[in-house]
């Protein structure tokens, strides 16, 4: 899918402010501290096709406004994904916004998690 011109400058503009992880990075975070959350900002649909093992799905459409109630320790480690690691971004730098200190977004998101051969909610 190619982004346009204004949603690229946006995600661009995101990433200046939040910290990204590779899938690997992502693996060795989750392993190491049981109490990260994995979270998937999809949309319904796409997570339905499946998504990364242990994750939680909170949509990008609704993350803000439910985000409190599932996680209401705002220093609790956060890793969002996406399709392509664009929405996560977004997310992440709102999530920031929002008092969440240490928020990450996965780049390459869905893709590269089923890329790297990482466990999916298929193999469970």
């Amino acid at each position: 899918m190619k982004h346009s011109e204004g949603f690229l400058k946006l995600v661009n503009d995101a990433r200046t402010r939040i910290r990204e992880l590779t899938v690997a990075e992502t693996r060795e975070r989750m392993s190491a501290n049981p109490n990260a959350k994995l979270i998937d900002v999809r949309e319904d649909n796409e997570w339905q096709l499946g998504s990364a093992a242990g994750s939680i799905h909170l949509a990008k459409g609704i993350i803000e406004r439910d985000i409190e109630e599932k996680v209401p320790d705002k220093g609790t480690e956060l890793i969002l994904y996406c399709g392509g690691g664009f929405r996560s971004a977004l997310a992440a730098d709102v999530l920031q916004q929002m008092g969440y200190t240490n928020v990450f977004s996965m780049a390459g998101g869905w893709k590269a998690w089923q890329g790297s051969g990482a466990p999916t909610t298929a193999d469970e």
